[in-house]
């Protein structure tokens, strides 16, 4: 399937190949195309995922590297919230529960379900302001609204994190060592819902259009006093942090520009 899925990508971005071309004075003739070859040898090409989350598929070939996931360092200087570090302190871990840039038209609902299920479940959680109209007026007692901050600083302080299972999203979870409930909404999403199900660090997915207080509070429970689930998620998240994907990924480039 990958072969179908160069050849479509190739040829919906032939308008935009031909007009780099017309602009670097056909510079680019040297470089067809960047899952060919360059100067006869295979280009590298580099997937920023882990091998514990996506094993490596025995058809791909040698170009064909899986380097690990590419975090970026912590940002120097920033410093979390203090209301929000008083919130973590006064209470046993919470329950993030976001759906990044997702847009969609029963975005209210999905908020009123995610607060009602974070209740039934008897759960404290995090939720970003601003998402589905949230304001932080609306919130009960017990759930706090966060404007932006790093993933990587505020998943390991979660008790699970229920998201829509975008790539990146997916891998600051898995990092984390915490379960991860997934409720997909489109495109890969279901992709990476599965492989968090399949792993058994965090339970079946909730696809957004199914998504109910019941099916996610259930979830919630489950991922929160599950112990093996914990133990998985635990084991998974210490394998992916002593990874080094940037490093792996520089080097492969170092490597096939020595060569020449």
């Amino acid at each position: 399937t990958h072969g179908i899925l160069n050849e479509a990508f190739r040829r919906f971005n032939q308008l935009a190949d031909r007009e780099l071309r017309r602009r670097f004075d056909g510079a680019a003739e040297r470089v067809r195309w960047p899952f060919g070859a360059q100067a006869g040898r295979p280009l590298p090409v580099l997937y920023g995922i882990s091998p514990s989350v996506v094993p490596r598929p025995p058809d791909w070939g040698d170009d064909a590297c899986l380097t690990g996931y590419w975090f970026l360092a912590s940002e120097s200087g920033w410093q979390p919230p203090a209301d929000l570090l008083r919130f973590l302190e006064a209470g046993p871990p919470p329950v993030y529960i976001g759906f990044g840039s997702m847009i969609v038209r029963d975005a209210p609902r999905i908020v009123a379900v995610a607060l009602e299920a974070l209740r039934r479940s008897g759960e404290r959680g995090v939720l970003p302001v601003g998402w589905g109209g949230l304001k932080k007026a609306d919130l009960p007692e017990g759930v706090f609204a966060v404007d932006p901050l790093p993933h990587g600083w505020l998943f390991p302080r979660m008790a699970a994190v229920v998201h829509h299972g975008g790539a990146g999203t997916t891998a600051a979870g898995l990092r984390a060592g915490v379960p991860s409930i997934l409720v997909p909404f489109m495109g890969d999403q279901f992709f990476w819902a599965r492989r968090v199900a399949a792993l058994g660090v965090g339970p079946p997915p909730i696809p957004r259009k199914e998504l109910t207080a019941d099916r996610l509070a259930y979830a919630i429970r489950l991922a929160t006093t599950h112990r093996p689930m914990r133990g998985r998620a635990a084991a998974l998240g210490e394998r992916i942090r002593t990874e080094d994907g940037i490093g792996r990924a520089v080097s492969l480039i170092e490597r096939h520009v020595r060569a020449g």
